[in-house]
């Protein structure tokens, strides 16, 4: 069993100064070094107090209900760069331990106990952390265990292998299992990540053939409604119209997971032009997510629920996902850094003023454009207000390494299950996981409202 050592805390709960107006909250200064490691130890302490499987009797590598299996892999994921950002070894042990825990028999992230509810978006997820876990050289797993890369690559062969070509041309399903509501539709997440891990691999191996994958990938997706020419980004479409209609929900991973592989591949193909503009068009794509009437334009927003207040479970964590892919954005494509900077510093400002809730007085909400705690909490709040505090030391640490320029975890090509992650065996879970109206539906309006909103205020956006 593993304790969590709680961070002596110096004056974690002062002033702060957002929008000239004293708020409570994590004690935070954006030029400080060691303020913004001193945030991020209270605030990762705050979300792995919710995780149960270092406790006897628990399993390991599961966050406990209501939150599903991929969150525990994103926030793994999350940890990972924690240590990454701030050299704090603390949590890395039960990181280790979670992420090989959920490998399953063919150590592809297809477990048995998630057979009734996995989709190709919560395996990528996964995919990201040990991924992340090789770019970082983190603490290789132990001997007899399989490698952080070989891992990424046995989700990526499965998925890759998933490719479907029955409807819309192309791309990949939502949900694995013919059984799972959404097996029937596809959706960016879901397509966007497999674009990512393929770009990822190219740069972190070199080999082409994750390229060409990613291209293809990325091809497609631009030719249906899901990716319009002014690079909004929306949630999914339904196979049996051919994805001819979009659900035009947007969401911040969505855009998030599209920049971050676009990076990738500006950076292995050495800067090429077309990447560049792609980058660029992604960057006034995701203005809808610093709308002027939240935050000034300058603070990061779920606008598909927030506003409303109806987010789920899932949702309060897209935040840190768009911030972490922000922030490597500038290290892969450093014209970025100019445009991308201001908002991560503004949103983390925000964002510190938010953990001011709870008992303690350092639990973190959800609204960081509101200047008091909105009540709110859980993983997701916790993991998007570290995710995007940490990011501003994103200039402080090394790039992401590859296998050429110093990155130590080896690889397999011809990892994953040869029957492309079926399972054999459907195992009983605690709950299934459907595509519900709080998923697809409920917060259209106001994206409407927001996006019309912002159509003429995006010329603040600049790129170099």
């Amino acid at each position: 069993m593993f304790f969590f050592r709680k961070p002596q805390i110096l004056g974690a709960v002062g002033a702060l100064m957002f929008g000239g107006r004293a708020v409570q909250g994590i004690e935070l200064d954006l030029s400080d070094t060691d303020s913004i490691k001193q945030a991020a130890s209270t605030i990762a302490y705050g979300m792995m107090t919710y995780y149960t499987g270092n406790q006897t009797g628990q399993p390991v590598g599961l966050l406990p209900n209501p939150y599903y299996w991929w969150e525990a892999g994103a926030m793994f994921g999350q940890m990972v760069e924690y240590w990454y950002y701030t050299g704090d070894s603390t949590y890395n042990d039960v990181v280790t331990q979670g992420l090989l825990a959920q490998v399953g028999p063919d150590n592809d992230y297809m477990p048995p106990n998630q057979t009734k509810t996995e989709g190709n978006d919560d395996q990528v997820f996964w995919a990201f952390a040990v991924l992340s876990a090789a770019e970082f050289n983190f603490p290789a797993p132990p001997a007899g265990k399989p490698s952080w890369l070989s891992l990424a690559q046995a989700v990526f062969n499965e998925q890759a292998s998933r490719w479907d070509t029955t409807a819309c041309g192309g791309g990949l399903r939502w949900q694995i299992f013919t059984w799972n509501n959404g097996y029937d539709y596809k959706n960016s997440i879901s397509n966007g990540g497999f674009f990512q891990l393929a770009a990822r691999l190219a740069r972190y191996t070199g080999n082409q053939t994750y390229a060409d994958w990613a291209d293809k990938s990325y091809d497609w997706i631009i030719q249906t409604p899901l990716f319009t020419s002014n690079y909004l980004i929306y949630d999914g479409a339904e196979m049996a119209n051919n994805c001819t209609i979009a659900d035009e929900l947007q969401w911040t991973y969505n855009i998030g997971t599209y920049l971050m592989g676009a990076a990738n591949m500006w950076n292995y193909t050495n800067g090429n032009s077309t990447w560049e503009t792609r980058i660029q068009g992604m960057l006034t794509g995701m203005g809808i997510f610093f709308p002027q009437q939240y935050g000034g334009g300058q603070i990061m927003v779920e606008v598909a629920c927030e506003p409303e207040v109806t987010c789920n479970y899932d949702q309060p964590s897209f935040k840190a996902y768009l911030a972490r892919w922000m922030a490597a954005t500038t290290q892969l494509a450093p014209f970025t850094y100019n445009t991308i900077q201001p908002l991560l510093h503004s949103s983390a400002q925000g964002a510190a003023g938010q953990c001011s809730g709870g008992n303690n007085g350092q639990t973190c909400g959800r609204m960081w454009y509101q200047n008091t705690w909105d009540g709110k909490s859980g993983v997701g709040e916790q993991m998007s207000a570290l995710s995007v505090i940490q990011a501003n030391l994103i200039s402080k640490v090394a790039p992401p390494v590859t296998q050429d320029t110093g990155g130590t975890s080896k690889g397999d090509p011809s990892a994953g299950s040869t029957t492309g992650g079926q399972p054999t065996v459907m195992l009983g879970s605690d709950f299934t996981r459907k595509m519900t109206t709080g998923d697809k539906a409920g917060a259209g309006i106001v994206t409407a409202v927001i996006c019309s909103g912002l159509l003429g205020s995006l010329a603040w956006m600049t790129f170099l």
